[in-house]
């Protein structure tokens, strides 16, 4: 820990003199021949010290806050400066300082209600500098806490507690949704329509205080109660029409492209335009009433279709699996505004494959050709052909009853999503029939990070960085960072504006 005890005059010579130092051994390094990256390592630890030198030099200029025995604040209220100063410790990417501070209150023993030195400084609630917050919590983000210490602890010689981490990645994580309110989408004059998406993805969870661990030990199948929660992932962009022929997809599902095909016939595809994730879980708020996580993003997924096309000019694209849930979120949703709704092709061709082994066992000579041939013609718009066909088959085979209420389930999901299913049309308009976006999604945010061996979340974790991965996804970090700093001095130092500067802070002549 850097304790700063030294005068400022006394810091501001020990940092001349380290920095004649410092150009020293540069000019010995190549008198000696040392390799360029043992230089680098050496002035980069040189200019570490030095750093800790010069915001040591900074703290005591800053002094301790003191504001005179007493201090008015607005509507009148007086405080009264407590005798002894109170000591905080402060961690930033230079080291650990510990500062004494003038405190006020009503009198002692009673709530601190003013530090003029923190509101000065504008230092955060914790005890680690915004700086390191920053860079620590983007590393969170994208490893687990504790090689996320390792590598700062690697880079900067600064540890920061795992614990510690996890406080931080909570507490930034209160400000995601104010942010996101602050900050709505802006049209994409490039995008002919929107496409919207959700989908559920389980998080797995830390079994509750108290809970008997020899009942993890359970190996019966299906799944298991408060094992995983589900979070729900939404994904929205604007897209450009892509139009292919249902034989150009099946094709390329089926890997039949001619060798010598003209190069003309495959454009590569227009990359989202705009594309932002979210993800949340079904939480408690401090009323006790529940937010379900299914209504909070497909709520959110409303809010960014009328902000990116307030005039409704644009068609919407709703682009999911076969869960009715989700479906009757996103009509809800969009609210009078009409979206094409389009199944999943590529959960709609499993159910399809499904079918086929009633009929055609795995492996078997006629499950490929029967599987090219009907997916053909799912393609081409024909599901009512297909349930037709199967239906008609089951009732002139020699199936079981197990059998049949597989091809009769298969079918009446066919007939259900039949309105979802009309892929030739949605090709001819360039819209996409597969949600690999959202699945991509839900990988990246979800599994990606949260899913790694041995990891079990809490709520209040698991949210937190589901909150926060999702703004480093949409690469709104830096200025989700900002808002979280304006947010928590707001709340911090109401007063700020009312204390008054250190009357000399440059007391020594440079």
């Amino acid at each position: 820990m850097t304790i700063v005890k030294q005068s400022a005059a006394e810091i501001k010579h020990q940092c001349q003199e380290h920095l004649k130092q410092l150009f020293g051994q540069a000019e010995q390094a190549v008198r000696r021949g040392e390799a360029a990256h043992e230089v680098e390592r050496q002035i980069f630890r040189s200019v570490l010290q030095l750093g800790r030198e010069v915001f040591g030099f900074y703290l005591q200029l800053a002094g301790d806050g003191d504001q005179g025995e007493s201090l008015t604040l607005d509507g009148g209220r007086l405080l009264k400066r407590l005798e002894s100063p109170s000591t905080k410790s402060y961690q930033t990417v230079f080291g650990e300082f510990e500062l004494a501070r003038r405190v006020y209150a009503v009198r002692e023993g009673q709530r601190h209600e003013c530090i003029p030195l923190d509101a000065q400084l504008q230092l955060p609630q914790s005890s680690v500098s915004y700086l390191l917050q920053d860079w620590s919590q983007a590393l969170t983000v994208e490893m687990p806490h504790q090689q996320a210490q390792s590598v700062l602890e690697r880079i900067l010689e600064v540890k920061i507690a795992v614990s510690k981490l996890e406080r931080v990645n909570v507490t930034m994580s209160t400000d995601v949704a104010g942010y996101l309110e602050a900050t709505p989408a802006l049209p994409a004059p490039d995008g002919e329509f929107i496409v919207i998406s959700g989908d559920g993805k389980g998080v797995p969870m830390r079994k509750a205080p108290g809970s008997a661990r020899i009942l993890t030990h359970d190996t019966k199948r299906g799944p298991k109660p408060d094992r995983k929660k589900m979070a729900i992932v939404g994904a929205v962009y604007d897209a450009q029409c892509y139009q292919r022929s249902a034989y150009q997809v099946w094709q390329a599902l089926f890997d039949e492209t001619p060798a010598a095909a003209n190069e003309e016939d495959f454009q590569p595809r227009p990359k989202p335009i705009a594309k932002v994730v979210r993800a949340a879980l079904t939480e408690v708020d401090e009323h006790g009433d529940e937010i379900n996580a299914r209504a909070t993003i497909f709520h959110w997924l409303g809010e960014q279709v009328q902000q990116r096309d307030p005039r409704e000019h644009k068609a919407v694209v709703v682009l999911m699996d076969g869960q009715a849930c989700l479906w009757d979120d996103a009509r809800q949703a969009l609210g009078t505004r009409s979206g094409v709704e389009i199944l999943d092709l590529l959960h709609a061709t499993p159910k399809l494959s499904d079918l086929i082994h009633v009929f055609h066992p795995s492996g078997s000579a006629q499950e490929m050709p029967a599987m090219k041939l009907f997916t053909l013609l799912l393609l081409q718009g024909g599901v009512h052909h297909i349930v037709t066909w199967f239906r008609h088959a089951a009732s002139e085979s020699d199936l079981n009853a197990s059998e049949r209420r597989r091809v009769e389930n298969i079918c009446g999901y066919f007939e259900n999503h039949r309105t979802r299913m009309r892929y030739e049309e949605y090709l001819a308009a360039g819209y996409p029939i597969a949600s690999g976006v959202i699945e991509g999604a839900c990988r990246h945010v979800v599994k990606d990070r949260m899913e790694r061996s041995g990891m079990h979340w809490t709520r209040v974790g698991a949210q937190a960085m589901l909150q926060l991965r999702c703004v480093a996804i949409n690469e709104q970090w830096p200025r989700f960072t900002q808002f979280h700093i304006r947010q928590e001095n707001e709340r911090l130092y109401p007063y700020r504006a009312q204390l008054a500067l250190p009357e000399n802070p440059l007391p020594i002549a440079a």
